[in-house]
């Protein structure tokens, strides 16, 4: 049902457009002459999404139109991710589909994980490929594209020493309500199976006055929530005198003027402290959400990953959340057949489940990645086998979000409207505590608007409702 709720890009694109050029700064670099398109395709998780944002507004401000399929565009792009190793194999997979457009004048360019992570290789395994840039690189986009665009048939931006890696001059942001918000970049915990801090380079955070500033303009221009970002989002440390804790940033953002939401992923559990619970119980606009990656539920797995805690550890935070007064809403992430993990281990994972109760779950087969210190581990697990756990451990999680959910019918949600079924009088929107619920209302035009919705019925993955005044 989810599946038939949509929002036409082309109702979203001007006023995100517009905005953001109202906003922000212009490009440095000549813009392109007119008639030039691009496709962009992005992989991964919600950075990559907003740094695609981010790049769609460095071409905009070019002078370039974005279209929907790469069979119209003069330029072509791959924004791409290397957590695991199918969605690298995939990027690939586009790159060889599309080998031909070189000749036919089109450029191709691969940005993000991917980019970084291979670097100029990529021009070996796909010669027709004319771009490769990581993330810390597109403050830089505008000139690399001048080299494009001037016939530069191989053109890199690779650096990842810099800590100018948060905002390009233009974003086109492709939501008109919800806006991404990147805080702090890179990694530090280096975790056995992880490449992000090999592809976004060592943790840098944003001075709090910056992150304050755009909020301002975001909520200035119509967006009510926003949701900040970070690999380990709490793992923020103000570079400024200010030296604002994470907790006490998040209450900042909500208290500007005309924000009505505020949400944050991902979470570390090292850092995950009682202020950061304190400012959820204390503060309405603060989402009652929280992403808190287990990984495993096994100590001896944990220390193998060099997670930095304990399955007992991990459970203290789980402690100072659920005891918070108000509910919030926890999800997780789990790695299963990481190397050594016995049937004993995966237990004790299954158990955490039973333990936790979480609200939601995104797990993973373990992928080895290119240079990670799990790559030399022994005791490798079959794709069989992993497979198998995977499937025992998501059919657990969904009867245990069926039980979840059902206890929801009949509660009454504040729901940001996102989605306009086909069917008539259909809306879709999430909860604060990040639920999907669909439902209906006679109302004529609710996309953008915050209603009160009761949930009359529950499945694993969503909520049915009816809205009431």
């Amino acid at each position: 049902m989810a599946g038939t709720f949509d929002i036409s890009l082309d109702s979203l694109a001007g006023r995100s457009v517009a905005s953001e050029n109202a906003a922000t700064a212009g490009s440095s670099a000549e813009p392109h002459p007119s008639g030039a398109t691009f496709f962009l395709e992005t992989f991964g998780c919600q950075m990559n999404d907003h740094d695609s944002e981010k790049v769609a507004g460095v071409l905009l401000s070019r002078g370039y139109r974005q279209v929907e399929s790469p069979d119209s565009a003069s330029l072509i792009l791959y924004n791409t991710c290397s957590i695991r190793e199918k969605a690298a194999q995939k990027v690939f997979s586009r790159l060889g589909e599309y080998r031909t457009k070189q000749a036919a004048g089109q450029v191709i360019g691969v940005l993000g994980c991917v980019a970084q992570q291979e670097g100029e290789d990529i021009f070996a395994r796909a010669p027709w490929v004319s771009l490769v840039c990581g993330s810390a690189s597109y403050r830089k986009l505008p000139e690399l594209l001048a080299r494009v665009e001037a016939g530069d048939q191989r053109v890199t931006g690779l650096d990842n020493d810099t800590d100018e890696t948060f905002e390009t001059p233009v974003t086109r942001r492709d939501n008109p309500w919800r806006a991404y918000l990147t805080i702090i970049e890179g990694c530090d915990k280096a975790c056995a199976y992880c490449v992000v801090p090999f592809t976004r380079g060592p943790e840098r955070s944003r001075a709090s006055d910056s992150v304050l500033k755009e909020v301002r303009e975001l909520a200035e221009l119509g967006y009510s929530e926003v949701q900040l970002l970070g690999q380990t989002v709490n793992s923020y440390a103000d570079p400024s005198s200010r030296q604002m804790r994470f907790s006490e940033l998040l209450l900042a953002v909500a208290d500007v003027p005309g924000m009505q939401r505020v949400r944050f992923t991902t979470s570390h559990p090292r850092d995950f402290g009682a202020d950061i619970v304190a400012a959820l119980e204390s503060e309405p606009k603060l989402c009652n959400h929280v992403h808190l990656p287990v990984q495993s539920g096994s100590t001896r797995v944990l220390r193998e990953m060099v997670r930095t805690y304990t399955r007992e550890e991990y459970l203290e935070k789980i402690a100072m959340l659920r005891q918070a007064r108000r509910p919030i809403a926890i999800t997780t992430d789990i790695i299963v057949g990481f190397p050594g993990e016995t049937e004993a281990d995966f237990a004790e994972t299954l158990s955490l489940l039973d333990e936790v109760r979480y609200d939601n779950m995104f797990s993973f087969k373990y992928s080895a990645r290119p240079n990670t210190p799990s790559l030399a581990m022994p005791d490798a697990i079959s794709e069989e086998e992993k497979s198998r756990r995977l499937t025992i451990l998501q059919g657990k999680q969904r009867e245990i979000q069926s039980e979840r959910h059902a206890k929801l019918v009949n509660t009454t949600f504040d729901v940001l409207v996102s989605g306009k079924s086909r069917r008539e009088n259909q809306w879709s929107g999430h909860t604060s505590c990040h639920r999907v619920i669909n439902f209906t209302s006679q109302e004529r035009n609710l996309l953008g608007t915050y209603v009160r919705v009761q949930a009359t019925g529950a499945g694993p993955n969503s909520l049915v409702g009816e809205q009431v005044t």
